[in-house]
């Protein structure tokens, strides 16, 4: 087998050679994403407000299966949430949607025979039986283990479902049908029948190369999760989860100990998430692998690969997973291998000449399973097999789980790569992604269609679940600024089929920020059409490559040129994205500040792209000015003023030092607010370093000044590191 050797770049990683297809998506982009889509009314609901006549459109993520019979109802005269059960997690439903409703200041009331009384009922009770026979509403065996009913009288909403995780999301959705605070706060009467096209929703969040949130942060993870139906969060640990039996390779100060484990597994089992812990057993172990007690081990030295004619490699992989077996009480484990790019390279290039470089893979793959048996965990792995020899996947042990991965948008589906495994016999988890790594804001034009096609095609062909990846390659990353994706992922895992994108963009800001207006909206579609507008121009799309890249560099020039025709529009996007967030929340009480946050960032590091390559233009074409100005003695106070405009107080180096500067203040910030301090300064230092090298180069300008007033001489632009030219 030959596997795919993955194209790269410094700063620009291509993490499939299907992402090369994503102009395809841009078309989609450009017909659909950019125009503000107009709101339409979801197909079977009732929309009418009884109390003012006016229409209303009702906005949920995930959208349920069944909605009719929809109607407001006031909640001024308060709410009482009932559960007789004595289950726990049933009352931990209960009280989490009385906290919600708390939130949003709608009083709780037992005695105003006005209020609005929710009752979560179990499908079983007597009293269940009879609001399901007399509203002539079905509970099916499909709905069983997460599925319910909402049921609505009239001072009445019941919350009906056979299991804990059922009332739970029945109790999710009834905090989304909620609109407005206060005593003008109003409910959504409807009748809804709602249950999960795919089991196992999860998210996949790389700790392991640079951002480690903290506990806290997790904690909020899992409730938003939850709140939109989300039941696997999958954190990525190459060398940062804490092993007592193996301490040296984790990251100090940068990984999660045995107690953070227990803290999180604990909290979230409240909200009916399952934590899947994913410790890369193959490739990937780079951070490992640097120390000399893992040298042997090694395919290459200090390379990225375990080797598997190593004794001490399954070893080594068995003491990390029996202590992931004692930490982590969920069915599955998560053991990586994928992008084994040293294998062949090192230790066991002549197995890999004999065998051939796909059955050493498979081969050690094996040799994994068996160790990890007596664990008696389902065991996930990356399922870059098929893309390189299908027929392989034919020898795998069909009690693992297979997680193909694809992350650009394929105009012929993802079929390929979810067949050879479905083919075999085993059971597969689709793994799309948010399209967040190397930029500066998550491409949610390349992350939607992603999305969408994937878990389309994962439903159609029986995959059970759906892992959606989160990951920092260039430790960057800030979570805050995925959650569009993270939820479209939530979406598209529960709702059957195809789930609409268009929906989806028109319900985000009113479900998630609580937005009435539609702002933040638009604010996501601008962002995604200066996404849309770099691709278009060849240049990728608003990466952190970019985001750093001296205008002046071989690169620079390169991407100058390219970016030059675009640049305005580019910008415009950006900042009326910064216009509409602040508009919004000028004009409201909006949810997730931090997440909105984490979008001005986005939409702040984009604007300073396109002024960093503006202003480097204007200071070639003002120094060039000056320089072919200095012999004309009538044009000295304009030459002065050139190279002022260049390096004085308000000058254009200035410009570019002040916006790293304000970038790195909101950077930090940001990180501050979900991560440790791990890993922070590594990304502080390239701020750092570009504010160096423009204040540099305004020092340079300011000796240049100097040397005009003494000598009425200038040097070339070239001995003072500034190109003649705009072509040079």
């Amino acid at each position: 087998m030959q596997f795919v050797r993955f194209l790269e770049r410094p700063g620009l990683r291509f993490r499939s050679w299907s992402q090369m297809a994503a102009p395809a998506g841009i078309l989609y982009l450009l017909a659909t994403l950019v125009a503000p889509c107009p709101v339409r009314a979801q197909k079977g609901v009732s929309t009418s407000d009884s109390a003012a006549g006016k229409r209303a459109t009702l906005r949920l993520i995930p959208q349920p299966r069944e909605v009719s019979h929809d109607k407001l109802v006031s909640l001024a005269h308060g709410v009482v949430v009932r559960v007789d059960s004595s289950d726990a997690q049933d009352r931990f439903a209960a009280d989490d949607l009385r906290q919600a409703l708390s939130s949003r200041e709608v009083r709780p009331s037992s005695t105003d025979p006005q209020r609005l009384q929710i009752e979560l009922l179990r499908a079983s009770e007597p009293r269940a039986r009879r609001l399901l026979s007399a509203g002539a509403v079905q509970f099916d065996d499909a709905m069983k283990p997460e599925g319910y009913v909402l049921l609505p009288g009239a001072h009445s909403l019941a919350i009906i479902a056979s299991s804990a995780e059922g009332m739970f999301y029945g109790a999710q959705t009834v905090k989304q049908l909620v609109v407005g605070s206060g005593r003008s706060a109003q409910i959504h009467s409807v009748l809804v029948r709602d249950w999960p096209a795919l089991r196992y929703r999860g998210i996949s969040d790389d700790l392991s190369r640079g951002p480690v949130p903290t506990l806290e942060y997790q904690k909020r993870q899992v409730r938003i999760f939850s709140a939109f139906k989300i039941n696997i969060y999958s954190p990525y640990f190459e060398s940062t989860l804490a092993y007592s039996g193996n301490p040296l390779a984790a990251s100090p100060g940068g990984a999660m100990t045995r107690s953070d484990v227990e803290q999180l597994v604990r909290y979230a089992g409240q909200y009916h998430v399952t934590v899947v812990p994913e410790q890369e057993a193959f490739g990937h172990l780079h951070n490992v692998l640097t120390y000399e007690q893992y040298a042997p081990l090694a395919e290459t030295p200090h390379g990225h690969v375990l080797a598997p004619g190593q004794p001490g490699s399954i070893a080594l992989i068995t003491q990390w997973f029996t202590e992931i077996a004692g930490m982590f009480p969920g069915p599955f484990v998560h053991i990586g291998a994928d992008e084994t790019f040293d294998l062949g390279r090192g230790q066991t290039s002549a197995e890999v000449q004999q065998k051939g470089l796909g059955a050493t893979y498979v081969a050690f793959l094996k040799q994994i399973r068996n160790a990890l048996q007596p664990l008696n965990k389902k065991i996930l792995f990356w399922g870059d097999l098929a893309w390189n020899d299908p027929a392989l996947v034919k020898t795998l042990p069909k009690d693992m789980i297979a997680v193909p991965w694809v992350y650009g948008p394929q105009p012929k589906g993802f079929a390929r790569f979810i067949l050879p495994f479905k083919e075999a016999g085993m059971e597969t988890w689709v793994a799309p992604g948010v399209s967040n790594w190397n930029r500066v804001y998550p491409n949610n034009n390349t992350a939607l269609l992603n999305i969408q096609g994937f878990v389309r095609d994962g439903q159609r062909l029986g995959s059970t679940g759906a892992l959606t990846t989160v990951w920092d390659d260039d430790g960057e990353g800030l979570f805050d600024q995925d959650w569009y994706g993270v939820i479209f992922s939530a979406a598209a895992s529960w709702q059957p089929g195809e789930s609409s994108i268009e929906q989806f963009q028109q319900s985000y800001g009113a479900v998630f920020h609580g937005d009435a207006t539609g702002k933040i909206d638009e604010a996501e579609r601008e962002l995604a059409a200066a996404h849309a507008i770099l691709a278009k121009a060849d240049l990728g799309d608003a990466s952190n490559r970019l985001f750093w890249m001296d205008p002046w560099s071989v690169e620079g020039k390169i991407a100058a040129k390219k970016l030059r025709p675009v640049v305005h529009d580019f910008r415009l996007h950006a900042e009326r994205a910064m216009i509409l967030l602040a508009e919004a929340e000028s004009q409201q009480k909006l949810r997730e500040s931090d997440t909105l946050r984490g979008m001005e960032l986005g939409a702040r590091r984009m604007d300073l792209i396109g002024l960093k390559f503006q202003l480097s233009d204007e200071i070639i074409l003002g120094y060039g000015r000056a320089y072919a100005e200095q012999k004309d003695s009538k044009l000295a106070d304009n030459l002065a003023n050139e190279l002022y405009d260049i390096a004085g107080n308000n000058g254009r180096c200035q410009d570019i030092l002040s916006g790293y500067s304000a970038n790195r203040d909101l950077y930090e910030q940001a990180w501050l607010r979900e991560n440790r301090t791990y890993w922070l300064h590594n990304v502080l230092a390239r701020y750092d370093h570009a504010m160096d090298l423009w204040l540099g180069r305004r020092e340079r300008v300011t000796g240049i000044i100097d040397q005009w007033y003494r000598t009425r001489t200038l040097p070339r632009p070239e001995d003072v590191g500034i190109p003649a030219s705009l072509n040079d």
